[in-house]
């Protein structure tokens, strides 16, 4: 009766008349002291994972921490300089990451007996002096790699649209050659003769894959003062793709390649009567006859196509002097044109007028910034005043109206006007001249300045200090993605047969700020702490 008890108390649901055997005290103390044991050695295992798995996770954390190494950032020189004796240079400069450190480095052209990693044009086997294709680091102005080529130079081109089947970076044109130079490493991938009677000129157009071997190929435009051609060559090896190709029957002055609404493609050429276009499909359907399967025509643009010569009629003037893209991003550019009477933006999916300004003495290229924060480009043009005085105007990209201007000294030698993009959504604008001056006398080189414009304080620019040396090429640019607004001076030679000194220098936009000098350009009331204190505290972007 009591083993009855105590088994119906361990276990109510079972019931003596079931007819089981009841365990008797002692073995339900065994199985009891059994059961606590097994317990406990579960706890004990339970435990040793637990802190294993602690310990795991400390050992993953201190490897990432300790073992493994961060990404250094790169340690920039607030500013440089890269002296090239017995040397000439020329307009060219290009901005490119060419040992993948993420900050663009600095891509030149030098006449020389010798580069600066003592390689000798005797030593290449090419006449002396001859023609180095160098790259320099962003950071410290060290050389990475150089390439002796044959001379003379005419015109090289880096940055074309982005292709990853593409070894090469940069096409330079030199001698009666075509070299692609890999930007990576400064090496030939391939060189050709130019095609017999055609020297083309630059910019190179980057267009689809026309012979089928997965890289994108080139189109090569050339003019004289009988007629414009063009030809194909493969993006892969250089070799000529069909044959040339005759567009107009007069001289082109420029020309570039533009997207209609639709996705086709187009080759604008700039001639002594206005704009015109042709459709890439019909080109190389001409050059080689099926090429154009992956092409297309624009319905709403060849409406309006000659039947005889193909070519649209987009914009007409006996005095067209330039033509420029007008937009960042995704998208259809925007067309400004600038003629001898006005500055015009057409949109560049209808063709249709946006605005139109009469101004008949723009001085050279247009550049462009933005100056409000309507998120649209403004434009900035030089406008001649006459007696060696020059009006920098901003215009309205929206509109075209006049959002700032002011009159400088026309100083020799001035790059044209540059700006760099910030946070803010407004860009800082560089100009070069004279603003405080008595035009008496001819200006010279110590007349030239150079000016920054901070759009919230339009009342004032920032005089920085002034350079003496003949100016090759500037460019105002990022170095790193957000990061090291710097602005790049290519300084030599007037001219190429010349021997001198070539200076190639960096310096930091704001390096210069605390000792600029603030010059007032209407009425302002801020102080001159409190607008170098502005610049200083912009951060910029692309």
């Amino acid at each position: 009766m009591e083993n009855t008890v105590i088994a119906a108390e361990v276990d109510p649901l079972k019931r003596a008349e079931d007819g089981g055997e009841v365990p008797s005290s002692a073995e339900l103390k065994k199985k009891t002291c059994n059961g606590v044991l097994g317990f406990a050695k579960l706890t004990h295992w339970r435990t040793a994972v637990f802190f294993l798995s602690i310990f795991l996770c400390l050992a993953i954390v201190f490897a990432f921490s300790f073992i493994i190494p961060c990404p250094v950032r790169p340690q920039y020189l607030i500013s440089w300089n890269r002296t090239f004796p017995e040397a000439a240079s020329y307009d060219f400069l290009a901005t490119e990451d060419t040992n993948r450190d993420k900050v663009n480095d600095i891509l030149f052209v030098l006449r020389s007996s010798k580069g600066s990693q003592n390689n000798t044009c005797t030593g290449a086997g090419l006449p002396s002096p001859c023609v180095f294709f160098i790259a320099v680091d962003g950071t410290d102005g060290n050389a990475l790699w150089e390439c002796p080529l044959d001379p003379e130079f005419h015109w090289a081109q880096c940055g074309l649209e982005e292709d990853a089947n593409r070894n090469w970076g940069c096409l330079v044109a030199h001698s009666d050659k075509l070299s692609a130079i890999d930007k990576y490493t400064g090496e030939v991938r391939w060189q050709q003769q130019q095609p017999p009677g055609l020297h083309g000129t630059a910019p190179v157009l980057s267009v689809p894959d026309l012979d089928r071997d997965m890289v994108k190929d080139l189109a090569l435009v050339a003019s004289d003062s009988t007629q414009t051609q063009l030809v194909f060559l493969s993006g892969k090896t250089g070799v000529l793709i069909g044959s040339k190709v005759v567009l107009n029957s007069t001289e082109t002055a420029n020309h570039l390649l533009h997207h209609s609404a639709t996705g086709s493609q187009y080759v604008l050429l700039q001639t002594e009567t206005g704009l015109y276009g042709l459709a890439l499909y019909k080109i190389a359907a001409k050059a080689k006859p099926g090429t154009e399967v992956n092409l297309k025509m624009d319905k709403q643009w060849e409406k309006n196509a000659s039947p005889t010569s193909g070519l649209i009629p987009i914009y007409e003037s006996d005095s067209l002097r330039r033509v420029l893209r007008m937009g960042q991003g995704e998208g259809t550019p925007n067309l400004l044109l600038v003629t001898g009477k006005e500055v015009a933006l057409l949109n560049g999916k209808t063709l249709q007028s946006l605005w139109k300004i009469n101004s008949s003495s723009v001085l050279r290229e247009p550049s462009f910034g933005h100056f409000n924060k309507d998120g649209i480009l403004d434009v900035v043009v030089e406008e001649d005043e006459g007696d060696y005085e020059k009006r920098v105007v901003i215009l309205d990209g929206k509109s075209g109206g006049v959002l700032w201007e002011v009159l400088f000294l026309a100083t020799p030698n001035s790059p044209i006007p540059a700006s760099i993009h910030t946070t803010n959504y407004f860009s800082i604008f560089v100009f070069w001249g004279k603003k405080d001056f008595n035009a008496t006398s001819v200006p010279g080189i110590s007349d030239r300045h150079i000016y920054m414009l901070h759009p919230l304080y339009s009342k004032v620019l920032l005089e920085s200090p002034r350079s003496l040396d003949h100016i090759l090429t500037f460019k105002a640019t990022l170095l790193e993605r957000g990061r090291h607004a710097a602005y790049i001076l290519l300084t030599g030679p007037v001219t190429q047969e010349a021997q001198g000194t070539v200076v190639l220098s960096k310096r930091k936009l704001k390096q210069d700020v605390p000792n600029s000098e603030v010059c007032n350009v209407g009425d302002g009331a801020e102080t001159i702490d409190v607008i170098k204190e502005a610049f200083n505290r912009l951060r910029f972007s692309d």
